[in-house]
């Protein structure tokens, strides 16, 4: 039972309209969220420094904490383990002389050393009265 009998089939097209509308709007959404480098760096001049190589190097104290919350003070093994017996041996190993800068407090702890042996070498240069303290690290470019 054909009811159309007269009419042909019509081929399906595609209407392209919707599709262009549809890449329009993406194009403008792309434009509009798009950053620009140029916009957003500041335009700054920095200084220049001509300072020469420091002629005197500073004093430097290596404090060395094993896995099980032993000290060293540069190579030498303590017998203390607080923050006072700690800082009587940084106060010991800067010397007493007048002549000499503040020492800088070098801290080498194993990396399985707990974190209260740590603190109690911030703490004991505290108690000494140094305040320049630095850790010493490895790069892990060797494993």
């Amino acid at each position: 039972m054909n009811f159309r009998k007269g009419k042909g089939r019509d081929d399906p097209e595609i209407n392209l309209i919707p599709f262009i509308d549809v890449l329009l709007v993406i194009l403008i959404f792309l434009m509009v969220t798009t950053t620009y480098s140029k916009f957003t760096a500041l335009q700054i001049t920095l200084p220049t420094a001509d300072a020469e190589k420091a002629i005197e190097q500073p004093q430097e104290i290596n404090v060395a904490v094993d896995p099980q919350g032993r000290y060293a003070v540069n190579n030498l093994r303590i017998p203390a383990r607080d923050a006072a017996g700690l800082a009587q041996a940084l106060r010991e190993a800067a010397g007493t002389d007048g002549q000499r800068k503040e020492p800088v407090i070098i801290i080498n702890a194993d990396a399985t050393a707990a974190h209260q042996s740590v603190i109690n070498v911030l703490e004991a240069a505290r108690l000494a009265g140094f305040d320049r303290v630095t850790f010493a690290a490895q790069s892990s470019g060797g494993k």
